[in-house]
């Protein structure tokens, strides 16, 4: 019997540890999270009022892309422009959408010929962007986000 107490009560000394539980870090767990996190992807892309039927992502973001290149196409198409000779280009436009929707163009890339022929391009760009319909910003798991997006328009002007 003393042998038996002697075992239970080194027994009970040592599996104190198994009832110990470890402290996590707030901190720990917030770097664990933002590491599994897609920081290029959204949850839902930004939008236009006509976009709120889309179902999916990809057809919402389809929509934006199509409106916004309709819109930008539509003012372009209003302007007059003369050219010396035929100009086809692929006009590539990089913005920034805040998280409260509003448009801000970071960069406008054309080539050379493009910018000798129609000087004024990039402003005709900006004045077009300038005009349109409010933009509903992207949300990323419940959040407001901004984000950037790279819009290809092509310029054929004869």
């Amino acid at each position: 019997m003393k042998q038996f107490t002697v075992f239970v009560l080194i027994l009970c000394t040592f599996s104190c540890d198994y009832f110990d539980k470890k402290k996590v870090n707030s901190h720990d767990i917030v770097n664990e999270e933002l590491q599994t996190f897609n920081w290029n992807e959204v949850d839902q892309y930004p939008s236009f009022k006509t976009c709120e039927s889309s179902n999916s992502k990809q057809e919402s973001k389809q929509c934006f892309e199509t409106t916004l290149i309709t819109h930008i196409t539509n003012k372009l198409s209003d302007e007059v422009v003369v050219v010396t000779e035929n100009v086809e280009d692929t006009v590539v436009i990089k913005f920034h959408i805040s998280e409260t929707g509003s448009l801000s163009v970071l960069d406008i890339k054309s080539k050379e010929t493009t910018k000798e022929q129609i000087p004024n391009l990039d402003s005709l760009l900006l004045k077009s962007l300038d005009s349109l319909p409010k933009i509903f910003p992207a949300i990323k798991r419940g959040q407001l986000v901004k984000t950037e997006f790279t819009l290809p328009i092509v310029i054929k002007v004869s």
